[in-house]
């Protein structure tokens, strides 16, 4: 169901997902953003990805709604990642059945550190 080397990036931080795309872009990924929820379900209605690294804190739909979906529509078959500032973030990513989590601000090393962990031949 899901493509190896997609990664779909969501965040409402236009400068963030800059960011994570040219340095996920630059070590040979494949990548698509939504700025919210809402948009996400719908890149991963039309195309199931590797891997979502997920914001929590959005307008329109946030991160904790938007995984609450992703696994009653898709179950277990995407695996999400939370990427978020938010106080306690590895209890907020426990809360929505993360892979991992990766708090803001983060190294970019870091950052390729969690991608490779969960789509390992890219």
């Amino acid at each position: 169901m899901a493509t190896a080397r997609d990664v779909l990036v969501v965040d409402d931080d236009p400068d963030m997902v800059e960011a994570i795309v040219l340095v996920l872009g630059s070590a040979g990924y494949a990548t698509r953003s939504a700025e919210n929820g809402a948009q996400a379900l719908e890149a991963v209605a039309v195309q199931a990805p590797g891997l979502i690294l997920l914001d929590m804190l959005m307008p329109v739909m946030d991160g904790w709604r938007c995984a609450r979906e992703l696994r009653a529509r898709h179950g277990d078959a995407v695996p999400i990642v939370v990427v978020s500032a938010a106080e306690h973030v590895r209890s907020r990513g426990d809360d929505v059945g993360a892979v991992d989590v990766l708090p803001k601000p983060f190294e970019m090393d870091a950052l390729l550190s969690v991608v490779a962990r969960h789509i390992p031949d890219h």
